[in-house]
């Protein structure tokens, strides 16, 4: 095989959460390579909306546009209805305005974004960056994954020309979904959390629907019609393109093979049920998806992470689990960069899992909440008919829907921003009580230590989130002296550190402290009204080499 190639950080996998982390890694100057065994293609997208905090992210590797511009239309509703068919009686309809017309957001510059998979994986991979161009390696596989301790070696094999080569990394990341074969080769054990459920996902195009449905269109139908057909149909390009979640076991037309005859019959005849309008439908796909609630046991094994599926699988109820993997990488990014520059403390590395699994084991529990209101929620019989039952049926079902939280599902900042990190690199704030329940509309999270640091307009152009990134940002809405001798205490550790005074009394009353220090992911590290009397402690602990480590 001849010498081994070198890169700092292998990525396996090159689905959203890999590419995420490649940018975040080159946009701290990291060498990495990213090894995917597809080819580029999503024949089956599934995943459409992309996370407020997702798009905050995006926004600092700079796609945040292109996701934006890939294809949803501004002036289609983003509303969620509950139906008893598409196109039939509506029992409840969260409005959420346009993509065009909605109020700006208080706590973000970049709110929600639709972009499904087969837009948002080509979108990142042009970002990226194709083989031989970039470090994106299409049609390749690891074959074999040999842990030492100062590198991993793995053997990458080329599927166009069968040719194999070996590779090493100062780190390996398994992005490589929800069965991870480096996960069970690290021993690594993501035990169920509950009950594993078995579903289908039809993917086809109606091109008349759109019009036809005219002021009653939604971004998701969620269907009251039976057992079967209680679950979303989705609009994935604003257009002609649609999918449809259906209650399935293994003994299905999709289990038995949705390409047969037989199958694509069942499935036409399932869309044909679901809508109440005559329209004509294309069949694209039909498949059986295994729905599994796993947080695995650890993050970490020696200079092996996961991220993304390989970590944590979620129902899709509320739409956290593409947004947790996102979070990992923006986590892992700077960390790696930090151990590979050398100024990371003894623990750094380690914080990854201590901050981060919590939020997947949260989100999991959030989701199934959503997951179990659904399958939870009575059909009645007499739903469908016309006439007085009809109508009491539906009257109650509404009412039931406007009671049951059902909104939640699709309204949840406080898991995509409140989430707070607790690790030995976080000095908590004891004089502020946590957060809880749920945030008002003018809710800025947040400024805890751990949290996500808020967003508020520094300048007329300028959110506070774009200041961070590179490394730490000292914010200081209070002269003092003291500043220089953090700045010195930073140096000579060489940790990066950038001083931001002032900023405009929005922004003060939104950090709530003299001085607030932020991490390189746009977490809080720390906060006070006045600096600490030992700024080599402070800058010891923020890099993950306290006292206790």
């Amino acid at each position: 095989m001849g010498s081994a190639e070198w890169t700092d950080v292998l990525i396996v996998g090159g689905g959203p959460v890999g590419m995420a982390l490649a940018l975040d890694l080159a946009y701290r100057g990291v060498d990495c390579v990213v090894a995917d065994a597809g080819d580029g293609t999503v024949r089956h997208p599934k995943v459409s909306t992309i996370g407020p905090r997702s798009m905050e992210l995006f926004r600092r590797w700079g796609v945040a546009d292109a996701v934006r511009d890939a294809g949803w239309p501004p002036d289609h509703p983003l509303d969620i209805a509950w139906v008893t068919q598409v196109g039939g009686h509506e029992l409840h309809r969260y409005h959420r305005g346009t993509a065009g017309n909605r109020p700006v957001f208080a706590h973000t510059p970049e709110p929600d974004q639709v972009c499904p998979a087969h837009w948002l994986n080509p979108v990142l991979a042009r970002a990226v960056g194709v083989h031989p161009d970039g470090p994106l390696r299409l049609r390749t596989t690891v074959d074999r994954v040999l842990r030492r301790d100062d590198y991993v070696e793995a053997t990458l094999i080329d599927q166009a020309t069968g040719t194999s080569g070996s590779i090493r990394a100062r780190f390996l990341v398994a992005c490589d979904g929800a069965a991870s074969p480096i996960r069970r080769s690290c021993g690594i054990d993501a035990p169920p959390r509950h009950r594993t459920r078995v579903f289908r996902n039809i993917l086809f195009r109606a091109p008349g629907l759109r019009e036809q449905l005219g002021d009653r269109a939604a971004l998701v139908h969620f269907l009251v019609r039976s057992q079967t057909l209680r679950f979303p149909l989705r609009s994935l390009d604003g257009g002609d393109l649609y999918t449809m979640v259906v209650g399935a076991d293994e003994d299905t037309p999709a289990g038995r093979g949705g390409g047969t005859a037989a199958g694509r019959g069942d499935a036409l005849a399932l869309i044909g049920d679901a809508l109440a309008v005559d329209t004509p439908v294309e069949l694209l796909g039909d498949g059986l998806w295994r729905l599994t609630h796993r947080v695995a046991d650890r993050y970490r094994a020696g200079r092996v992470f996961l991220a993304g599926d390989a970590a944590h699988t979620l129902s899709p109820s509320g739409g956290f689990g593409l947004n947790t993997g996102i979070g990992d990488a923006a986590d892992l990014g700077w960390k790696l960069a930090a151990a590979l520059d050398g100024w990371a403390g003894r623990q750094l590395l380690d914080t990854y899992q201590t901050e981060r699994r919590p939020i997947a084991v949260e989100s999991l529990e959030e989701a199934h909440v959503h997951l179990q209101r659904t399958l939870r929620r009575p059909v009645p019989p007499g739903i469908h008919r016309e006439g007085p039952e009809g109508g009491r049926a539906r009257a109650e079902m509404a009412e039931q829907l406007r009671n049951s939280g059902v909104q939640r599902e699709f309204d949840a900042p406080e898991i995509h921003f409140g989430l707070r990190y607790r690790s030995p690199a976080i000095i908590e704030d004891p004089t502020v009580p946590v957060r809880r329940g749920k945030p008002d509309a003018d809710w800025r999270p947040g400024s805890e230590p751990g949290s996500r640091a808020a967003h508020a307009w520094w300048d007329g152009a300028t959110s506070t989130l774009d200041l961070y990134g590179r490394g730490f940002v000292l914010l200081c809405f209070a002269g003092h002296e003291g500043v220089a001798g953090v700045e010195r205490a930073f140096a000579e550790r060489r940790v990066p550190l950038t001083v931001c005074r002032g900023g405009a009394g929005e922004v003060a009353a939104c950090y709530e402290r003299a001085f607030v220090l932020v991490r390189p992911d746009g977490h809080v590290a720390w906060r006070g009204d006045a600096l600490p009397g030992d700024p080599g402690r402070l800058a010891d602990t923020v890099r993950g080499d306290g006292a206790d480590g």
